[in-house]
């Protein structure tokens, strides 16, 4: 599986990418109705989720099973904080990706001692025990009954404001990955990923990279989570589910985890047919089936990661073509 693309310069489609990508939330709101403006909300939400998990598994080649505890343990720092008047807004949210780094650093160093399918599962036995305990320890978390309610800063409480406002900090989020993968940093992760045993012979700590690379992608998981828990105003114990970590592993491989944006056009058409088929059929579970397999065997490299195969392809055709008319 080839990742993303690297490279410290844009080329004219990562450029129209991230041109189209910003217009099209920016004027999501022209639309006129609260429903699209919460349905971006939560595809922006879902897509730093999706883009921060293809850190770990597009770039670097680890299939963790367990980033719905990152997730979770965001919001649930949003929640606690605000819900106990520990700390206002503008501190917790920053606080959930020092929160999910902290925890990625501690179940770190006990994953990556294994690879393969066997620290896919150990990601997700972490993860479950995350979930176990935010589940049972109702006097902290409130258990199953999760945290209502939620206290939102005067200027945020606008679903509108926030919008914009998730906008902004997933951007500027995403740009960050850009240059994490376009960095020196980013190619040895790239490295790791196509060999891990050569890239050890030439005196690069595979485990330490591993580790940074589990890190960073926890920090992005808690801070969608953050966002999350500010657009809802609630939260509950199955954002840490396993089920989660298997919908955004779903959304990357949909969207093309070998192209950057490829993780954010898969939450965007898994939220879209959730919401849109899920309000017109009671049947939706059997239409989601049908359309993620059609695209499946018509995209095999993901939405965008299939465009840009076909892109290339035409131009190369192009540039044969016109080589061949030359006299």
């Amino acid at each position: 599986m080839s990742g993303p693309k690297t490279g410290a310069k844009y080329g004219r489609d990562e450029w129209a990418q991230w041109g189209i990508a910003l217009v099209l939330f920016a004027v999501v709101p022209l639309l006129g109705k609260k429903y699209f403006v919460s349905m971006g909300n939560e595809i922006l939400v879902m897509g730093l989720f999706a883009m921060g998990f293809n850190l770990l598994y597009g770039v670097t080649g680890m299939l963790s099973f367990g980033q719905a505890a990152y997730y979770g343990v965001g919001a649930y720092t949003v929640g606690l904080l605000l819900s106990k008047g520990v700390a206002p807004f503008w501190v917790a949210l920053p606080a959930t990706m020092v929160v999910g780094g902290t925890l990625a650093l501690v179940l770190g160093p006990l994953c990556i001692r294994l690879s393969g399918v066997y620290f896919t599962m150990l990601t997700l036995a972490f993860a479950e025990m995350v979930w176990g305990i935010v589940f049972k320890w109702y006097d902290f978390t409130g258990g199953d009954n999760g945290i209502q309610g939620i206290p939102m800063p005067e200027v945020l409480r606008d679903p509108l404001r926030y919008y914009y406002f998730t906008l902004a900090v997933a951007f500027v989020s995403f740009w960050m990955i850009r240059r994490i993968v376009a960095s020196p940093f980013g190619a040895v992760l790239q490295s790791i990923r196509e060999n891990p045993e050569r890239t050890g012979f030439i005196g690069v700590k595979v485990r330490r990279y591993q580790l940074a690379a589990m890190v960073l992608s926890g920090v992005f998981a808690a801070l969608a989570g953050g966002l999350f828990a500010g657009y809802q105003h609630s939260i509950h114990p199955d954002m840490l589910h396993w089920t989660k970590s298997g919908e955004v592993i779903l959304m990357s491989i949909l969207g093309g985890a070998s192209s950057f944006f490829g993780p954010l056009m898969g939450a965007a058409v898994i939220v879209f047919i959730e919401d849109m088929i899920g309000k017109y059929t009671e049947f939706w579970e059997i239409w989601i089936g049908g359309i993620m397999l059609a695209i499946v065997i018509f995209f095999p490299r993901g939405v965008i990661g299939t465009f840009d195969t076909w892109i290339t392809r035409w131009r190369d055709h192009g540039k044969h073509a016109g080589t061949a008319a030359r006299p």
